[in-house]
């Protein structure tokens, strides 16, 4: 049989169903590229020690003990509210296993100290103990068990799959067997010259050893070699879609002697740093090309990417071209809109009493705005009177039309969808320049980047006069009494005549917090629901702040509020700022020292890193206090650790990656956990990712079609497929 046999014709009906149902799997390809996360040799416990929270996990481990206890509040209740509970240990770790109910006490008599097995279930925490609920088990066989599970279970190694409560690893190790049984010799997609240059084993060899290996080198080179063959895949699809692009020019839009870009760097009133000079050369030249530049520029909050864009956007309208700056949020939007026409001044006044000779106009664009507004923006954009639109997704609506748009920017890419960013894109009668921005390098961002789809530019160095940020994590539930001491270190930053912003999940309008029942299956995401903006602002104009100027900003305001609200904090009018995440990114407020952000472990490391970035903008240092009550050695509290103990962000990034995974670099997915790469990984291997592209980029210039590598191009197309293709090209 071959690899796109169905699975039904060698594991049978229900055992296919099931594989699909849990995995999407359906052919013998798919269950054999299903890989071991790891192999178990028989005398390796798992290190139990290693096991995240919320990860579905399978452990192979010796029972140490098994009780059968009854809660004292049963009550009435009695037997039925009895569980069992089970102690396995790897010899230095123990992990809990727990059975509730009468129904399955009997689990005691088959799991009995000194056994050896698997066992298989969701990693929870519970009294800050690490315990499987209802796990799945299978013991290692004795001479008494039947004889398919002896053999299932013979070898030095043990497979251990991803699985399900419903197909674990052992079913699914049974149905591999099967497989492999079935299946002839596999031809080798690879070039044998490929092969023989990187050391590769054959791929047939390959494909059996990765689930049945002799030993362990044997599985780490068929794990090496299958790395290879995704990294190879993947580049190919890219190289692929370089050379598309090179027979599809965009418009050079050169630099123009005594034009706005001139007259733009002589009105500033700093000096660009060292790196911001290194890219605003490199997008010159790539500007003037007819290659459309693609372009990821990350730096640092603060590091000064908006003047880069504007030196670029000035060079297209000097060429004659428009360039859209699109943002997340009608804040953002704002705010851009307010910077760089403060930035341009004169030069961005064009039509109006001040104006300079050669001034262009900058429109904001977004869905709130008033008819007459909007109407004005529109015209301005169609009729090319604008040279730079700023505007949120309302930029990327049907009916938006550009004279000539000659580049894209895009602000905090990770916010926007590839199709959000390609209908923007698709406004353009040519390939338009695109220039994405980041602070913080989500993982699909790194994982992008490393891959090869866009080139990348980063600043590093921050302007002269930006001061320092301190940050603490407030631990409430070992120490309740600091969030006092967070709201007194807000009132002295005021009181010496600074601004501060308050941070929390959510705007209001909650659920009611539930106090659970007696005795329940224990599930620690269970929790309180997040604070809100509008029940802390009430709690602080009547408690620790009280005095202080406390005002709200959030998504649900007025745009008119939004900009009162926002132009009086600016102002000095607002002491405290309490706000949702509409403050993340491109809020400018130097006065700003303070920020406490509420129920931090609820953001994301990105998030917490842009929120930070808010103050310290000005002369002063700033200081950002995370409270949290998750637990001391929680995920969630070492993640806020390592925030507060650097405010690098490409390691924060690296962090993230690490803690999220690459996502499905081939989807709309930004992390998950189902990516259709399935050992390739950014952090571990960059230097396979290197050596992939070169021979991809070698095999697309002699053949650009791999027409004559049709086994290689069809494990492209297995790879990418033509809606992930298709996906690829808007990237």
């Amino acid at each position: 049989m071959k690899l796109d046999d169905r699975l039904e014709d060698v594991v049978g009906d229900r055992t296919a169903r099931a594989l699909e149902k849990a995995f999407e799997l359906r052919t013998l390809g798919d269950l054999l590229r299903h890989y071991p996360r790891r192999m178990v040799e028989r005398g390796e416990l798992t290190d139990l020690a290693s096991l995240a929270v919320d990860e579905y996990v399978t452990v192979l481990a010796r029972v140490q003990s098994a009780l059968i206890k009854t809660p004292r509040s049963a009550g009435a209740r009695g037997r039925a509210a009895q569980r069992l509970e089970v102690v396995v240990s790897d010899g230095r770790g123990r992990l809990q296993l727990v059975f509730f109910g009468a129904r399955n006490t009997w689990r005691q008599k088959d799991l009995v100290p000194g056994g050896v097995g698997l066992f298989s279930g969701k990693v929870t925490l519970f009294n800050n103990q690490r315990q499987l609920a209802h796990p799945d088990y299978k013991l290692l066989p004795d001479e008494a068990m039947a004889e398919f599970e002896a053999d299932l279970f013979a070898g030095a190694l043990i497979p251990v799959y991803p699985a399900t409560r419903e197909m674990p690893t052992w079913k699914i190790s049974g149905a591999v067997d099967l497989a492999l049984e079935a299946l002839d010799q596999v031809p080798d997609p690879v070039p044998e010259d490929v092969r023989r240059r990187h050391r590769l084993l054959d791929f047939d060899r390959a494909i059996r050893s990765m689930h049945r290996p002799d030993d362990l080198d044997a599985w780490r080179a068929a794990r090496q070699r299958l790395t290879w063959d995704e990294a190879l895949a993947l580049q190919l699809a890219l190289a692929q879609r370089r050379a598309r692009a090179g027979a599809n020019p965009a418009v050079p839009r050169p630099a123009k002697d005594g034009g706005l870009l001139e007259a733009f760097d002589a009105r500033l009133p700093f000096a660009l740093t060292a790196g911001q000079r290194e890219v605003a050369s490199v997008l010159t030249d790539e500007l003037a090309s007819d290659v459309p530049m693609q372009r990821l520029l990350q730096g640092e909050v603060g590091s000064g990417k908006t003047v880069v864009a504007v030196r670029a956007m000035l060079q297209v309208v000097d060429a004659g071209g428009q360039a859209a700056l699109l943002a997340p949020t009608e804040v953002l939007a704002a705010q851009h809109a307010r910077t760089i026409e403060h930035l341009l001044g004169p030069l961005g006044q064009a039509g109006r009493r001040g104006g300079a000779d050669q001034a262009t106009s900058v429109a904001l664009l977004t869905g709130s705005l008033p008819a007459a507004a909007r109407r004005a923006a529109l015209l301005d954009a169609a009729g090319g009177a604008a040279g730079i639109v700023v505007g949120t997704h309302a930029l990327i609506q049907e009916h938006v039309q550009f004279a000539d748009l000659g580049l894209v920017v895009v602000d905090e890419q990770h916010r926007f969808g590839v199709e959000q960013r390609d209908a923007l894109r698709g406004k353009a009668d040519t390939p338009p320049h695109l220039l994405v921005m980041t602070a913080t390098p989500i993982p699909r961002t790194v994982a992008i980047t490393v891959f090869g789809d866009l080139e990348t530019s980063t600043l590093s160095e921050l302007p002269a006069g930006r001061s320092p940020i301190a940050t603490f994590v407030v631990p409430e539930a070992e120490r309740p009494e600091w969030r006092e001491r967070a709201w007194r270190r807000v009132t002295e930053e005021v009181a010496a005549g600074h601004q501060a912003y308050v941070v929390c999940p959510r705007i209001g309008e909650g659920v009611a917090e539930s106090d659970g029942e007696d005795e329940p299956e224990p599930d620690p995401s269970v929790r309180r629901p997040p604070l809100a903006v509008t029940d802390v602002l009430a709690v602080l104009i009547e408690g620790p702040l009280r005095g202080l100027r406390v005002a709200a900003l959030h998504g649900r305001l007025s745009p008119e509020d939004k900009d009162r609200v926002m132009a009086d904090f600016t102002a000095g009018r607002i002491d405290v700022l309490v706000a949702t995440t509409v403050v993340e990114v491109g809020v400018d407020v130097p006065n700003a020292t303070a920020m406490v952000v509420l129920d931090a472990d609820r953001f994301g490391i990105s998030q917490l890193h842009q929120l930070r970035g808010r103050v310290g903008r000005g002369s002063a240092p700033g200081i950002c206090l995370l409270c949290t009550a998750a637990e001391a050695d929680s995920p969630a509290r070492r993640r806020l650790d390592a925030i507060a103990a650097t405010t690098d962000g490409f390691e924060l990034a690296r962090l993230d990656l690490e803690q999220r995974r690459e996502g499905d670099i081939l989807g709309a997915a930004q992390s998950g956990r189902r990516s259709q790469l399935r050992l390739l990984s950014v952090l571990r291997d960059e230097a396979l990712i290197g050596q992939a592209r070169n021979e991809a980029q070698a095999l697309v210039a002699r053949d650009p079609d791999l027409s004559g590598y049709p086994r290689l191009a069809a494990e492209v197309a297995a790879l990418v497929g033509q809606e992930r293709a298709e996906y690829l090209e808007k990237a």
